[in-house]
């Protein structure tokens, strides 16, 4: 099968190649997916698990990207709750090869149902956008209507999403971002916005929760907690059922194919919202 592989953390998206490599095997509990559209997210090359597997062994060369819309293709023993043929979308694990392949294994419970009405290109974008704002607004944030969201990098794929799902929940949310990401946030459903190049951050004052997802120096000015994503099958549900009902849009920043995949990671100028590879016409 054609995969993208990365084998120098030193080298980030700009080591990406293009190869011939064997289709995985279904492990126990796995189910094998013939990957249709796989996202991608820059930092992730920037992980400890992207490099070594969980005893802390290398593995290199390393397949990346984490979230895929695709069709079941075989069910490894003990895996449940999905069949061959059916379509699906979700998060892969953190330590074994991704999604930007033409087929992927993974645990059958990391994965949701993907509808009919719902395409593979707008599948694949959910899974850590939607679930890094669910969780994060939800479980860890105890988020309650009436009370105030700050957000910061609001423009992009995660950001949209916190937007969109705080509103939804009856909160007010400020956003954050450059000059340039004034009007995409308003358009997501912001109620007020802060230019982080030519506003001052301490005016905004006392909010409920800080939601962050660029670190760096807003980092060191909005206090928070750290968390690890994780799938969950029942929120997948939820968020794509919001999705196709309207509640939800997602933030795709542009479409590449997988043989273009290493150029359209590498792009010239910054683009906001998520890039989606196009693995399967």
């Amino acid at each position: 099968m054609k995969a993208i592989v990365v084998k120098d953390e030193a080298a980030g998206t700009a080591g990406m190649t293009l190869v011939e490599t064997a289709e995985p095997p279904a492990a126990i509990n796995d189910v094998v997916v013939q990957v249709h559209a796989s996202g991608f997210v820059p930092t992730e090359l920037e992980w400890p698990s992207t490099w070594t597997d969980r005893a802390d062994h290398d593995r290199t060369p390393t397949i990346p990207g984490h979230e895929m819309a695709g069709v079941v293709t075989t069910l490894g023993y003990g895996a449940t709750g999905l069949s061959v043929g059916q379509r699906v979308f979700g998060l892969t694990d953190w330590h074994r090869d991704g999604t930007m392949a033409e087929y992927v294994a993974v645990e059958a419970r990391n994965l949701a149902p993907l509808p009919g009405d719902v395409d593979f290109t707008v599948g694949a974008s959910l899974p850590i956008s939607g679930l890094t704002a669910w969780q994060g607004l939800f479980e860890h944030g105890r988020l309650q209507a009436g009370q105030s969201v700050l957000a910061h990098g609001a423009a992009g794929a995660v950001g949209a999403m916190v937007i969109q799902l705080a509103r939804e929940a009856g909160a007010y949310v400020i956003a954050t971002g450059r000059t340039a990401d004034r009007h995409k946030t308003f358009d997501f459903g912001a109620q007020e916005f802060v230019d982080l190049d030519n506003d001052t951050l301490a005016d905004v004052g006392a909010v409920d929760l800080v939601f962050d997802v660029i670190d760096g120096d807003i980092r060191k000015r909005s206090a928070g907690l750290d968390f690890v994503v994780e799938s969950d099958r029942a929120q997948l549900g939820e968020i794509v059922q919001r999705v196709r009902d309207g509640r939800l849009r997602t933030n795709i920043g542009g479409i590449a194919a997988l043989d273009d995949a290493a150029a359209a990671l590498n792009p010239a100028e910054r683009i906001s919202g998520q890039t989606i590879i196009h693995v399967r016409s």
